[in-house]
């Protein structure tokens, strides 16, 4: 039988049959991007996530759409973000990054399967999984480590500069879980080493002006810096502020040393992100977030800005510096 015969048979004709057959295809997946911060500080994030997708197969816009919202560091925004995103059916929820975000998503939905990403806190803790092997639910994802460097943090910044005995912690007031955690572990830390801990607000670039000035006030000798979603929007300000400043401190990011910051140790970033995407694209193929372990990075690196530190007046210790992945001079 010929095809136009055979068409007429089902009562269409050839003119209609190519609208008729596109109609017939399935839709596109759609994955729900919940960030925290702003496209442009998040830029290296978005193109590692990308990276995780294609390697399963998805291209954005040839086989998949994303739904972007993001709620530019204000935290607030994310349960409205997050609602949107679930009225409007997506496949999948990314978020990005930090705690704010994830606790938003799951808070939003019980049935669409979840990736958060950059969590710097532990995800049982905060009742996102139900465990790290077995997430149980519809949530799933990567914990990078973050918070739980942060006495890390504080023992290379020790070593740089011994004979100071004030440090200050800087950290996110609206992000209240990771806050709370990396306060209490650095306290301990602190208190081990025979240091005074000040804890410093910022939630605005408004408030940077009075953080340095009452870490003057404080007479403060060390920073260490909360991976917080906002501050880390915010890590090549930061690196030229505290260098501004004169004040030793230590980061999460690489950028931040690139712009004058003392020091960075944290993990790596990028495979994270990669990670998020691969998820995302199993999720998409079939595969369920219950069985999808939580995975961790492990990689951590070690970043000094030498020049940074002979202006500060501080010779940094051979061993130290053996250890850094990168000197930047």
């Amino acid at each position: 039988m010929r095809r136009r015969e055979f068409i007429s048979l089902l009562g269409g004709s050839a003119a209609a049959w190519p609208l008729a057959a596109r109609a017939q295809q399935p839709k596109m997946p759609v994955i729900g991007f919940l960030g925290s911060g702003s496209p442009d500080a998040f830029a290296d994030r978005v193109r590692a996530f990308h990276v995780g997708l294609s390697e399963t197969g998805y291209i954005e816009s040839r086989n998949v759409l994303i739904e972007y919202r993001w709620a530019d560091f204000q935290n607030d925004r994310l349960p409205t973000l997050a609602a949107d995103l679930v009225r409007r059916q997506v496949t999948v929820i990314a978020t990005f990054a930090g705690t704010p975000a994830a606790l938003a998503a799951r808070a939003a939905t019980t049935a669409i399967p979840i990736v958060f990403g950059g969590l710097g806190t532990d995800p049982v803790e905060v009742g996102l999984v139900a465990s790290l092997n077995q997430p149980g639910g519809n949530v799933t994802g990567v914990a990078s480590l973050g918070i739980e460097l942060g006495p890390k943090r504080l023992e290379l910044l020790h070593e740089l500069i011994p004979t100071a005995t004030v440090i200050a912690l800087l950290v996110n007031p609206t992000n209240s879980n990771d806050t709370e955690t990396q306060t209490n572990d650095l306290q301990i830390a602190a208190h081990k080493l025979g240091l005074q801990l000040r804890v410093l607000h910022a939630s605005s670039e408004h408030n940077f002006d009075a953080v340095f000035a009452t870490a003057l006030e404080q007479r403060v000798r060390g920073l260490v810096i909360e991976p917080d979603p906002f501050l880390n929007g915010r890590r090549e300000q930061l690196g030229e502020l505290t260098a501004h400043h004169g004040l030793p401190t230590i980061f999460q990011f690489r950028e931040f040393v690139a712009s004058g910051g003392l020091m960075s140790y944290g993990g790596n970033l990028a495979d994270g992100w990669r990670l998020v995407g691969v998820y995302a694209g199993r999720i998409l193929k079939g595969e369920k977030p219950a069985d999808l372990p939580v995975q961790q990075a492990t990689k951590v690196e070690l970043f000094i800005n030498l020049k940074t530190a002979k202006a500060l007046g501080l010779t940094v210790p051979l061993p130290l510096l053996g250890r850094a992945d990168e000197v930047i001079e």
